[in-house]
């Protein structure tokens, strides 16, 4: 069955459009942003982590509130907003302390969002969980016409301008919002374990460890791509283009995932996504100046998070159930996006000067192998 007729797909998808067009902005252009601002790289990684860092703590806060007191989009929508105001205080000051408490208080709120809408996306969708990728690729749109925009945008104008289109397109979050239901409350499933013995499983314990490290190999790939590309020659432009040229890949695969999933099962997807992305990163790294290469390293961001994350989604609503459903959506954005994020933020910015950009991408690689080593130890085969 359609998702169009049993769920609210365009407001749904209307939300994922606003929310990945921010991304669109941040991702590529915060550290040209604050390069610009004369940040140093260690200082620009530094800055970022704080942004991954929340997503440790923040999101399971926000799913335990939701878990106990349900009302996810009331959540939403009151920490789309409150993120908003604070980041537009970024245009009050730049020095790096006052940066620093801007992206501490702004993203509390920011990681409210995402894994809240996940679950009442999830739920809303019921048995038809195999549809999410049809919504989700919305969110793959709205980033690519923000990086391809602006790609062209800041050749004309001030990389300055930057924070101004991140508020209007958090504005747009919040607007969608106020216009998505509550999930069914018949879509919640009374069948779960205790979150404690769950969480004690080898196979949860494996998956959780496979979204730290792949999550922490995307570090320098979200922190320095921009600048790496810049450094060697390529125009903004071009490098909207290229970050386009990832999410279409990423599109592309959101089609088809609905038929991949039941047919070749969670595990082999997110084990040949784990070694595509292994291939990914060292192509970036040794060859930057091979823009073919550069061209064919961007369409495996269709396996390094396309294929990756929708596996991951479908394998969190698989196994955390009932009342844990928000909290496993949670621990899958902490550990991944957040403590996998931080770390190799962090790590990217130290390694970018010494021993410089190849190796950092060499780490990333070596952290996706470990990652399919795991994968093919200890995650259970599941349906």
């Amino acid at each position: 069955m359609s998702p169009f007729t049993t769920t609210p797909y365009w407001r749904l998808s209307g939300f994922y459009f606003f929310y990945f067009a921010s991304l669109g902005v941040f991702v590529p252009y915060w550290g040209l942003y604050l390069q610009w601002h004369g940040f140093l790289a260690q200082e620009i990684g530094e800055l970022t982590a704080i942004f991954l860092g929340t997503r440790i703590i923040a999101p399971n806060i926000w799913g335990w509130i939701a878990d106990h007191h349900g009302q996810r989009m009331k959540i939403v929508r009151s920490a789309s907003i409150i993120g908003t105001v604070f980041f537009s205080a970024i245009l009050l000051n730049n020095s790096y302390l006052w940066i620093a408490v801007v992206m501490l208080l702004f993203s509390i709120f920011w990681n409210a969002t995402l894994p809240q809408f996940e679950a009442n996306t999830l739920q809303h969708l019921g048995e038809q969980t195999h549809h999410y990728s049809k919504i989700r690729l919305w969110g793959s749109i709205g980033f690519i016409i923000a990086v391809s925009i602006l790609g062209v945008l800041f050749e004309t104008i001030s990389i300055e301008a930057m924070p101004i289109a991140l508020i209007i397109t958090m504005t747009g979050i919040f607007l969608v919002s106020i216009t998505v239901p509550e999930s069914a409350a018949r879509h919640l499933s009374l069948d779960h374990q205790p979150l404690k013995k769950l969480l004690k499983q080898p196979r949860v314990l494996a998956f959780f460890a496979i979204c730290f490290l792949t999550l922490l190999s995307h570090g320098p790939y979200y922190t320095f791509y921009t600048i790496y590309l810049e450094q060697h020659g390529y125009s903004k432009t071009l490098i909207g283009q290229l970050w386009a040229l990832g999410v279409i890949a990423e599109i592309v695969i959101f089609l088809l995932m609905h038929r991949w999933l039941p047919k070749y099962g969670i595990r082999f997807v997110l084990i040949i996504s784990l070694i595509l992305s292994t291939c990914r990163w060292l192509l970036i790294g040794f060859f930057p100046q091979n823009l073919s290469l550069l061209l064919f390293a961007q369409l495996l961001h269709a396996a390094s998070f396309g294929s990756f994350h929708a596996a991951a989604i479908a394998w969190v609503h698989q196994h955390f159930t009932g009342k844990n459903q928000a909290r496993g959506q949670a621990l899958y954005s902490s550990i991944g996006f957040g403590a996998g994020g931080v770390l190799g933020s962090l790590l990217s910015g130290y390694f970018w000067l010494s021993p410089g950009p190849t190796m950092t991408f060499f780490f990333a690689a070596m952290a996706t192998l470990l990652a399919t080593l795991i994968a093919l130890r200890w995650l259970k085969i599941t349906p």
